[in-house]
């Protein structure tokens, strides 16, 4: 009898698309396509942020609402910009959005794990389709709506550390913790509310470094390289 394979759900910051050449750059949508295809034997999904553009609890010149929705529309760039560079190097990409537009699907759990069923991949744009919510929550919604047996956010560091590593010299990698830790200790490398949901689902989540080649294929793989929360 075959064995199921992995669901996952990847969450990706908008940061990742970013780099010297500008806010979409080919150096790092090769790289995140390099750490992609790498994978087999999974079904994937991802969650892309817009932060290479703009994040709404930042912004200086709009107002929240207006900043969201700039961002919603980022992540939808941001998705068209990796699905070119997936399907260049041979992978079936569906896109859908919760902001309609003619260039995508609309969000539809059902057709998402039917996709990637048949071996696609499922990029989720447009975050919920709200404001005031982060594409962290986004990622955690799609992740137990598509029954995704592990969310795995892509990180700038190796996972949860007992304090910020760069202001504290003391500071140590957790490797595990639960849920009502993360969420009683607020610790700032993922959104409660995201959390919160996970926990409500029971869905693990891995935070862990993308920029270390190879992490994403391990992680898949069913090797620990970040910081389980369960």
């Amino acid at each position: 009898m075959k064995a199921t394979p992995l669901r996952l759900l990847l969450k990706l910051s908008g940061e990742a698309l970013k780099g010297q050449e500008g806010p979409l750059s080919p150096t790092s949508l090769r790289y995140i396509t390099d750490e992609i295809v790498m994978l087999a034997d999974i079904e994937l999904a991802i969650v892309v942020g817009g932060g290479n553009f703009i994040r709404g609890a930042r912004s200086r010149w709009l107002d929240r609402i207006e900043a969201d929705t700039l961002g919603m529309l980022a992540t939808v760039l941001n998705g068209l910009a990796l699905r070119a560079y997936l399907e260049k190097a041979g992978r079936e990409v569906v896109i859908q959005s919760a902001i309609a537009t003619e260039l995508t699907e609309p969000i539809s759990s059902h057709n998402a794990r039917a996709a990637m069923a048949n071996g696609a991949i499922v990029i989720f744009t447009g975050g919920t389709g709200s404001p005031l919510v982060t594409t962290d929550t986004a990622a955690a919604l799609r992740a137990a709506a598509i029954g995704a047996n592990l969310l795995a956010k892509g990180s700038n560091v190796a996972g949860v550390f007992t304090e910020d590593p760069d202001t504290h010299k003391e500071a140590h990698l957790l490797q595990e913790l639960s849920f009502d830790t993360f969420i009683a200790s607020r610790y700032g490398v993922m959104d409660v509310v995201a959390v919160e949901i996970c926990r409500e689902n029971d869905l693990p989540i891995e935070v862990f470094d993308f920029g270390a080649s190879g992490n994403l294929a391990a992680l898949a793989a069913g090797t620990r390289v970040g910081t389980r929360i369960h």
